[in-house]
């Protein structure tokens, strides 16, 4: 609301404008937090970019390139990415949830991955130091079966749903 309020004064034409405007609408940062506008230009790049559909793509398209025993390393530097790929190896490798009493039992497809990794493996303190942008990086592995590749059930990897003007 800020920002249409503020488009309606004048254009916003910089990126420090914008900044301005998305840290007036948040409580001030405690000592060491990153600037209270990252997580919204985060947010705007993702979407211009449809970073996850591309993350989702890269996923389908390493699954149909390995051939069996190939390895499938994703690195992702954020938990709504972390959550896609766990997802995707976990849809992948027969792993999925299973039937509850509340949802029925699923036909499990053959797994197309073995996951190398129960958790996801993150940076020790010696790299962070070496490499402070190690810091939010995961690594999971899987190694690819011989089960012919197939279609992404996307809606069960979690993907964030962008809600449009009178999508309400």
């Amino acid at each position: 609301r800020a920002i249409v309020k503020a488009r309606a004064v004048q254009p916003i034409e910089t990126t420090l404008q914008l900044a301005e405007i998305v840290s007036s609408q948040l409580p001030r940062p405690k000592p060491g937090q990153s600037h209270p506008a990252t997580r919204s230009f985060q947010a705007l790049r993702i979407a211009v970019n449809a970073e996850f559909h591309e993350l989702v793509d890269g996923l389908e398209a390493a699954e149909r390139a390995l051939r069996p025993g190939g390895i499938l390393a994703v690195v992702s530097f954020h938990s709504l990415e972390d959550r896609i790929v766990k997802r995707f190896f976990q849809q992948r490798s027969g792993r999925a949830g299973q039937g509850s009493r509340h949802a029925p039992v699923t036909e499990q497809e053959a797994p197309r991955f073995e996951t190398l990794t129960r958790k996801a493996i993150a940076a020790d303190e010696a790299e962070c130091a070496a490499n402070p942008r190690a810091r939010s990086a995961l690594l999971r592995i899987g190694r690819r079966t011989d089960a012919p590749a197939g279609p992404v059930d996307r809606s069960a990897l979690g993907l964030p749903r962008l809600v449009l003007q009178g999508d309400r």
